[in-house]
């Protein structure tokens, strides 16, 4: 995909969504979503094995407000505001998560609902939200299975 189709379908806020991508586009993603003047966040999951550790991490790559109750409704209420990361759009990479979707893989699928929700939702107001977990190239051949 051009640079151009790349920053085409990042701008477009009905595709946005909770998506598993090849990690050798992970810098191409970032250079498209910066020119566009989105939010570029990375979260990254090291060292996370549950879902506390994980949804700290979030709110510390968000900068969440200190009133983030540490929840999942939390989560969909602080996702769904953003009014303290003001951007054209939000690019979300979710780094490192093999090892807490492994030991945790009903959360994990939690969380990419709620950031599917998210990005439904922001998308009625026309602002793109994305999240992207970067794979290697063998592992995401292996999900298509």
């Amino acid at each position: 995909m051009s640079a151009l189709e790349l920053s085409a379908l990042l701008a477009d806020a009905t595709q946005g969504g909770a998506y598993f991508v090849d990690a050798r586009d992970r810098v191409a993603l970032i250079e498209a979503a910066n020119a566009l003047s989105f939010a570029v966040l990375p979260v990254d999951f090291a060292g996370c094995l549950d879902k506390s550790q994980a949804l700290e991490a979030i709110a510390q790559a968000l900068r969440f407000p200190d009133w983030f109750g540490s929840n999942w409704d939390a989560l969909a209420d602080c996702l769904d505001d953003l009014s303290w990361l003001p951007a054209a759009g939000y690019l979300l990479l979710l780094e490192h998560a093999d090892a807490w979707r492994a030991a945790e893989p009903e959360a994990f699928v939690v969380l990419l609902e709620i950031l599917n929700e998210t990005a439904q939702s922001w998308a009625q107001v026309g602002v793109p939200f994305w999240a992207l977990t970067p794979l290697p190239a063998t592992m995401l051949a292996e999900m298509a299975f």
